[in-house]
């Protein structure tokens, strides 16, 4: 059985009743834009975050669930969704998850508007419930990730970015989705209890193991659908580089910013770069890195008494370092 399945089994009633549930909230009396969720429904990725949200509500309630964690599912997976098709737009892409992205079907102005049209559902969905607290942490999520976002193009001019501002951008873009997924599933069942801060700790840990994660993928061997090396073409500071930057006479960190600078375009130079920071142990450094958030995220679960729902979030954090894609 593979991983995500197994992951799965223990919310898989649950993850059944969602997609309709999921479907019918994106309903609109306009024709097109049916179309177009329809289009987006049926090209669903491993759906992780309904599935975070469903096994912490369960773990921490010892297995129960209810409308309102149906609700944070449905709120967290419009909101992501719309986070998607807005990106497709600012990054120009024309794929997604291996299909035409809505931009590239129906052009930018549709997919803005689409976007648009996602995130009102989804705030609608938490107002005309009264789901205020699941609407604070949905919200804080959007913020923190455009923050984010804009921190790192703002470094990536400069190249000017130290461990700890990486940490920070990775933590607003990357980990603040996953981390509310977590508290979602926790408000959603123990409203203004003590786990849902517990459980966005958590969820921020897998993220930043997650983030971390891809950041190797850019330096691996294996074909992960992300071309190696794409990150430096695109000028963005992973943890490999930011450690071998700080790890380099001043020869070596000259020569390093200027290729990401001024050759990122260049193959022959950014395959040296990859073996250089590779030489100098930066993939070593991250690796160790991402295992402590594991470690920590694991140790968190450990205050849970056994359960299905909690093997399969171990699991979880598992497959999030293992995993080859």
């Amino acid at each position: 059985m593979k991983v995500i399945s197994q992951i799965k089994l223990p919310v898989e009633k649950e993850m059944e009743l969602f997609e309709k549930k999921f479907f019918q909230s994106m309903s609109s009396k306009v024709a097109l834009l049916n179309r177009i969720t329809h289009y987006i429904v049926n090209r669903k990725g491993k759906q992780m975050r309904p599935m975070f949200v469903f096994l912490v509500a369960k773990m921490v309630s010892e297995g129960t669930v209810n409308e309102r964690t149906y609700r944070g599912a449905s709120v967290i997976e419009l909101i992501h969704t719309a986070t998607l098709v807005h990106d497709d737009v600012v990054d120009d892409s024309n794929r997604r998850r291996g299909f035409f992205s809505i931009n590239a079907l129906w052009k930018n102005k549709i997919a803005v508007l689409v976007g648009d049209y996602l995130l009102s559902k989804g705030l609608l969905l938490s107002i005309d419930n009264n789901d205020f607290d699941l609407l604070k942490i949905i919200s804080v999520a959007v913020r923190e990730m455009s923050e984010g976002e804009l921190l790192q193009i703002e470094k990536a001019r400069r190249l000017d970015i130290t461990e700890a501002i990486y940490y920070d951008i990775i933590r607003q873009k990357t980990a603040t989705l996953i981390a509310a997924c977590c508290s979602l599933g926790a408000a959603s069942v123990k409203p203004d209890s003590d786990e849902i801060p517990k459980m966005r700790r958590f969820g921020e840990l897998i993220g930043m193991a997650f983030q971390i994660k891809d950041d190797l993928f850019d330096y691996g061997e294996e074909k992960i659908g992300k071309p190696t090396g794409i990150d430096i073409k695109e000028q963005k500071m992973t943890l490999p580089l930011i450690y071998t930057l700080n790890n380099c006479s001043d020869k070596e960190k000259s020569w390093l910013i200027n290729s990401v600078k001024n050759h990122n375009k260049d193959k022959k130079r950014v395959k040296e770069v990859i073996v250089f920071v590779k030489e100098s142990g930066g993939l070593d450094y991250a690796e160790k890195k991402m295992m402590k958030f594991q470690k920590e995220a694991l140790l968190i679960l450990e205050s849970y008494s056994s359960s299905p729902y909690r093997n399969a979030l171990e699991l979880m954090v598992n497959y999030v370092i293992e995993r080859k894609k």
